[in-house]
């Protein structure tokens, strides 16, 4: 995925790799090394994404790896597939493993194409019990792992995209 921006540069949309469709108990990674999507795990029975999960290109955060995002979708997309997207805010929260805490922040994203989400220019669009199911997933998925992912704030898309832009790594 080197060489794809974070930002496309005409639209201005958020540029979303799906690593993980909605739906899915497979857990997939992008591995740049052999430059193919890699299962990293299986969550347990009855345990599933509740949107699609991806990542934002070009973007490295705190805990090493790029910026993720969950995109709300209408339907899921394949693994692999580049979705143009709008930022509406983000999940700020913390993640401890081993004993270390890093920020591993959820951004959350609709996709420009989309019809049914297109209303939608903020978290505070989203019904209270959507984002509690949303941080409700990270902290069970997290815990399946043996981590720990606690939320510490909710921003909006302002906020997002700061985010985004502290962490590109193309400019």
């Amino acid at each position: 995925m080197e060489g794809i921006p974070a930002f496309d540069s005409g639209s201005g949309a958020l540029h979303v790799i799906v690593e993980t469709p909605k739906g899915s108990r497979n857990k997939f990674d992008y591995d740049p090394a052999f430059d193919v999507f890699r299962l990293a795990g299986v969550l347990p029975a009855g345990a599933v994404f509740p949107f699609d999960f991806g990542f934002v290109p070009s973007t490295l955060g705190e805990d090493g790896d790029p910026l993720d995002v969950l995109l709300l979708m209408e339907s899921s997309v394949a693994v692999g597939c580049l979705v143009s997207g709008r930022l509406i805010g983000a999940i700020e929260a913390e993640q401890t493993e081993d004993g270390e805490t890093v920020r591993n922040d959820r951004l959350i994203a609709v996709p420009s194409a989309s019809h049914q989400h297109r209303d939608i220019q903020g978290l505070n669009d989203l019904s209270s019990a959507v984002l509690e199911e949303i941080e409700h997933f990270f902290a069970s998925y997290n815990d399946f792992k043996g981590k720990t992912f606690h939320p510490v704030g909710r921003s909006g898309p302002e906020r997002a995209r700061r985010l985004v832009e502290g962490a590109m790594l193309l400019r």
